[in-house]
């Protein structure tokens, strides 16, 4: 089901439809201010099994990324350094993922990892959805690696043709962008930049 939702002005009965949708378990497709991508609440199990096991994605061996309102609850789900938060403070909202250890309040499917993404996209939709649910979104990319730029990533109508069947909603918030996010790994002192994305970052 395509679900029209305008960034400049998020529709409160609209969002309110796709946090029932995830409270209930449901895959939701939307839009962030880099690639379209596919959610769950994160701290239902059940739903992050389903989106994992319908990307090809072993939790167990995969860094699995959340999408967050802002950073004044990060500290629930990452263990945060002075270092890494004054440079999250700098770049979020935006195109980017740090890499943090994980703390005690996340299930245990993310724990196998010690390590999770965070995200705080610079897209109204996806920030209210994750406001208004009370928990962060499991985010992946709705394109796979291998095809990569591919046209109906970009579009909410083809994707929705594409995941038909599969998710139980996708959020039309107009054409996405094909560029990644910047990935910088915050779990040493030293930070590395894993991936260079759509925003620049000095360390």
């Amino acid at each position: 089901m395509l679900i029209k939702i305008y960034e400049e002005n998020p529709n409160p009965k609209d969002v309110a439809k796709v946090v029932k949708t995830l409270q209930d378990g449901g895959l939701v497709i939307y839009p962030t201010d880099t690639v379209y991508a596919i959610g769950c609440d994160a701290l239902n199990v059940r739903a992050v099994e389903k989106i994992c096991r319908m990307k090809g994605v072993n939790p167990q061996k995969s860094n699995l990324s959340i999408v967050c309102y802002d950073l004044s609850n990060l500290s629930e789900y990452a263990k945060v350094s002075n270092a890494a938060f004054k440079l999250m403070k700098r770049c979020l909202p935006g195109p980017y993922t740090f890499i943090l250890p994980t703390s005690n309040e996340l299930p245990k499917i993310y724990k196998n990892r010690k390590e999770v993404g965070i995200r705080v996209p610079d897209n109204r939709i996806v920030r209210t959805i994750v406001r208004e649910l009370g928990n962060p979104l499991l985010t992946m990319s709705v394109h796979d690696e291998e095809d990569e730029g591919l046209e109906y990533s970009t579009d909410p109508e083809l994707i929705e043709e594409k995941y038909a069947g599969r998710v139980d909603l996708v959020i039309d918030g107009g054409y996405g962008g094909l560029e990644p996010s910047t990935v910088v790994d915050c779990t040493t002192d030293g930070f590395t930049l894993l991936r260079q994305g759509k925003g620049e970052i000095s360390l």
